[in-house]
């Protein structure tokens, strides 16, 4: 078993109504392998970042057994980096920021080592490199995810559309899910969605948890009721990290087993607003992630005799 993901390894600056960071790591990719490499073995990573990335942060994700033969290293360049500001709510941010630096000409080169990867989960990035790494896969994986924004939606439809009718599952927001439909209803925009291509779509809502569809099934998981957000960035990538290494570890990609994996993913976004960055994510034990998702289990458990 094993999990390919594609997406940015970057920095980040981030501020909260409660505290101010440096710049750190972060990035789509960093956040999918930290959480997805709790539950398969190996993540295999295609990236690319900068002369200034940090070796011990490189060798650090090595020895969690993310594999990174196919992170680029752009010598003469510096790395993705994003700077934001959150609201009181931690809803909504303000984009401070933005430098995309090695990202603006990344082409993605799949390595023959990750040919055999059995799952495939591709990060928000243009559409046209989504689509370009799914044609450099020689064997068809087993199940393909993609990540995607209202940015390209904007910018890129065309493109967006034909990848998404390559795919298998589509993750993406709430609001990323009205404008793609152009329905406000969300069951609504599901059933649309689903018609675009996809066998199954993820919607996620933050802090109100998540949606599962397929054309004949919907499944609701809530978020878990936390005294503290301290930094949402990267959330979404850790739940569908989580998400895609659970359905990776069982090999299962029925409907009913990715209730679980819903579970699962919404237990380590979790755990990663939990701190500022990446922190959160990198001293989990695995009697963490089970006592956090029998805390799920029971939040939405309960015995009910109908009068």
């Amino acid at each position: 078993m094993s999990l390919l993901v594609v997406g940015s390894m970057a920095f980040d600056a981030i501020e909260t109504p409660f505290h101010k960071s440096e710049k750190i790591v972060g990035g789509a990719a960093t956040y999918i392998a930290l959480a997805a490499a709790n539950f398969v073995d190996p993540v295999n990573v295609v990236s690319v970042v900068g002369n200034d990335f940090p070796e011990e942060e490189m060798q650090d994700l090595r020895s969690r057994h993310i594999n990174l033969d196919g992170v680029e290293i752009k010598k003469d360049q510096k790395s993705f980096f994003w700077s934001g500001k959150y609201h009181l709510d931690m809803n909504t941010r303000d984009t401070l920021v933005t430098e995309l630096n090695v990202l603006a000409d990344f082409k993605p080169v799949v390595p023959d080592s990750y040919q055999s990867s059995e799952f495939l989960l591709l990060g928000n990035l243009n559409p046209s490199v989504q689509i370009s790494v799914i044609h450099q896969m020689k064997k068809r994986p087993k199940l393909i995810a993609l990540d995607t924004m209202n940015f390209w939606m904007d910018t890129a439809m065309d493109e967006l559309s034909e990848v998404i009718r390559m795919i298998d599952i589509l993750v993406i927001n709430d609001s990323e899910a009205r404008q793609l439909s152009g329905e406000y209803s969300i069951v609504k925009a599901a059933n649309k969605i689903l018609e675009m291509g996809p066998k199954f779509l993820v919607i996620k809502k933050g802090e109100h948890g998540a949606l599962l569809f397929n054309p004949s099934n919907a499944f609701f998981a809530p978020a878990l009721p936390l005294e503290d957000v301290f930094d949402p960035t990267g959330a979404g990538d850790t739940f569908a990290g989580g998400f895609m290494g659970y359905l990776a570890r069982t090999r299962d990609i029925s409907f009913e087993n990715m209730k679980t994996g819903i579970i699962t993913g919404s237990a380590m976004a979790s755990f990663c607003v939990e701190k500022f960055g990446t922190e959160r994510l990198r001293d989990l034990t695995h009697q963490d992630i089970e006592n956090r998702i029998r805390q799920f289990v029971d939040l939405v458990h309960f015995d009910i005799e109908l009068v």
